[in-house]
């Protein structure tokens, strides 16, 4: 079994907060059976063509992730980062943060497969949100603006711009540093820690709180003359398609990739919670696993679209 499934099958039943809707209100609740009549396969079916997907590429627990994350971030959980751009409306997945992420048919598969067996029933918010066990309903969302995405935490923030992103959605600092373990996953563009390993400032070349040794080989992968398209490297080098707690020892050894990263030891409580993470992979899973219960709280749907790409 791959290590995402591991992870999936041990939190997601912890993650999903749904909403009850009806035409005229919507109530924030937990349902565990939401889905039991009117599309009891849907665990099912979404989990195979994930399962599949995985199979054939290692890199999709990571990007799958990062859609969820991005799609939260900005008008809540509602699966507005998979619409495409259409008309005049530059839609989120066409934003700068978002121009890297992908897997998008790995969602737009599960709707597909999940349409088949129960048409107009399960929204692409909910398959988004990876629903392996607790069926949920929740409306998708209508409107994405790619202008929207400068909404989303940059990877050279420093820890005020952070904590200030990340309250202005009702997230504290205990879910910054959590959240951001999801960066133990995935892979990442040279352009995304560039401004660490070249011309840093007035007096370092290099970002003097990154190890040496560390900075010497990101230099390697991304030269400053570098004309790869898609040179970079993977966000956890040791364990990058295990979603483990190396992230946070990384840290500690000043080997993290982004600004951002690094900058979670800059106040005693996020260094704290860093610390504490990086000594217990059981610690960092149920924060991570709370935190993302407290953002899919985030939510701000509209209708349950028949194909993921385009509103109804």
């Amino acid at each position: 079994m791959a290590p995402f499934i591991n992870i999936v099958a041990m939190l997601w039943p912890l993650l999903i907060l749904i909403s009850v809707c009806s035409p005229r209100v919507i109530i924030n609740a937990l349902s565990m059976n939401h889905y039991e009549k009117t599309c009891p396969n849907v665990e099912d079916v979404v989990a195979k063509v994930v399962k599949d997907a995985i199979s054939k590429d290692r890199t999709v627990p990571a990007a799958v992730l990062r859609l969820h994350f991005h799609d939260c971030f900005i008008r809540g959980c509602d699966g507005s980062v998979l619409l495409e751009s259409r008309g005049g409306n530059n839609a989120e997945r066409d934003g700068p943060p978002n121009i890297s992420l992908h897997a998008f048919y790995v969602i737009e598969g599960a709707k597909k497969a999940v349409e088949d067996v129960c048409p107009g029933v399960v929204s692409c918010a909910d398959i988004l949100a990876l629903a392996a066990r607790d069926a949920v309903v929740q409306k998708d969302g209508r409107t994405s603006k790619a202008s929207e995405t400068t909404q989303l935490p940059a990877p050279t923030f420093n820890i005020s711009q952070l904590q200030k992103s990340f309250s202005q959605r009702g997230l504290s600092m205990d879910d910054l540093v959590a959240l951001s373990g999801g960066h133990t996953l995935g892979f990442s563009h040279c352009s995304s820690f560039q401004n660490r390993i070249q011309n840093f400032n007035s007096t370092h070349e290099v970002d003097p709180s990154m190890h040496p040794s560390f900075a010497a080989s990101l230099k390697s992968i991304c030269p400053s003359k570098n004309k790869a398209k898609n040179a970079g490297t993977s966000m956890d080098p040791f364990s990058s398609t295990t979603f483990d707690n190396t992230y946070y020892k990384l840290i500690l050894q000043k080997k993290a990739l982004f600004s951002s990263d690094q900058a979670l030891l800059a106040t005693p409580k996020t260094k704290k919670l860093v610390e504490k993470f990086a000594s217990s992979r059981m610690a960092f899973h149920t924060a991570f696993a709370n935190s993302m219960i407290k953002m899919s709280n985030i939510n701000g749907g509209q209708e349950i679209r028949k194909d993921c790409r385009f509103i109804n």
